[in-house]
């Protein structure tokens, strides 16, 4: 099913789920979103999305972020005041997938129904269910196109991986070694950042998801090998910072940036030359799906189920380009920016 056929399923779905919670009954519920940060466009889009579906639908909305991205103590407070207002449902991208499971699980002990938005928990089933792109498969996009881009010169590429944090979640090494594997990388542990031994790889270093942590990544990784030729980013925002540290000497126009998100800036930098691939996420529709998933638990008791053959509900990808290469579907950027958040 494409993205585009998906969403409309998806959105019929849901106006036909809203018919289930009365407008009395929904005016009792209480719904709570808890991003990583409240600056990144891609949180801030997430939290226009449910804030929209929640005023439509009647539910009382609480918004929650932490301070940085891998604030964990933020989002164990939010989490416990959620369960102390006697809300119905969390919506949670959670900021360490291992490290929230013991609130998580009390949230539900407490029979709210919790569901990550775009980083699965681990195990996905700490959750009752997550919506998410398949960042794997995004990893992967962008590093197929990477492959074919560069051509014979891939065998002597030079790669920074420019990552989010130390603690290596879910998000974080699904996109990294999904890049990896389709730029034809070997990967050892699937959930291990760094421990791949092809001599392509420069080196990793972590941003933080924000555009400083992205400069300051790549101009140490320039340390290492002034010679990079292939960047691959956590998202946009670091990767603008990327281009930036290469601009400063002289080399923006000889590297290859590619990255994950979807945000009009960051389609808008793929138009201008900054970042040659992006693979575009939905958070819009993460979040309006999971308020209208916390309406229907509070009016049936009935829960998300996940695409067939995977743990979490795939909410889609689409390849962002002004240099396709044949075998890869992909939009434009012009495209891009019709469809495009933040």
């Amino acid at each position: 099913m494409t993205t585009r056929s998906l969403k409309t399923a998806l959105l019929g779905a849901a106006a036909a789920g809203a018919l289930l919670a009365s407008p009395a009954a929904a005016q009792e519920i209480g719904a709570c979103l808890i991003t990583k940060t409240d600056t990144n466009p891609f949180f801030v889009k997430m939290r226009e999305g449910a804030a929209a579906a929640a005023a439509e639908l009647g539910i009382n909305l609480q918004t929650f972020a932490g301070r940085i991205d891998g604030d964990v103590e933020s989002q164990i407070a939010a989490v416990e005041t959620c369960i102390a207002s006697g809300a119905r449902g969390i919506l949670i991208t959670p900021s360490d997938s291992r490290a929230l499971t013991p609130v998580i699980t009390q949230a539900r002990e407490a029979g709210l129904l919790v569901i990550a938005l775009d980083t699965p928990f681990e195990p996905a089933d700490v959750a009752d269910a997550t919506f998410a792109t398949d960042n794997f498969t995004a990893g992967v996009l962008i590093g197929q196109w990477a492959a074919a881009r560069m051509g014979a010169e891939a065998a002597n590429a030079r790669i920074a991986t420019l990552d989010l944090n130390p603690s290596e979640i879910s998000v974080d090494y699904l996109r990294n070694q999904g890049f990896l594997q389709g730029f034809g990388i070997d990967i050892l542990n699937p959930t291990d950042i760094g421990d791949e031994t092809d001599p392509r790889i420069v080196g990793n270093d972590v941003t933080n998801g924000n555009e400083a942590g992205g400069r300051t990544a790549m101009e140490n990784l320039l340390q290492v090998d002034p010679m990079i030729n292939l960047v691959y980013t956590i998202n946009e925002p670091a990767a603008a910072g990327a281009y930036e540290a290469l601009r400063s000497i002289g080399r923006e126009n000889d590297v290859l940036i590619v990255s994950v998100d979807g945000g009009c800036p960051g389609v808008a930098n793929v138009r201008d030359g900054v970042i040659g691939a992006t693979s575009m996420q939905f958070p819009l529709l993460m979040a309006s799906m999971g308020i209208q998933a916390i309406a229907d638990f509070a009016a049936t008791g009935a829960r998300p189920s996940n695409t067939e053959g995977l743990d979490f509900f795939n909410t889609g990808v689409e390849l962002i380009t002004d240099a396709p290469v044949e075998g890869i579907p992909s939009l434009t950027s012009a495209e891009g920016l019709g469809r495009c958040w933040g």
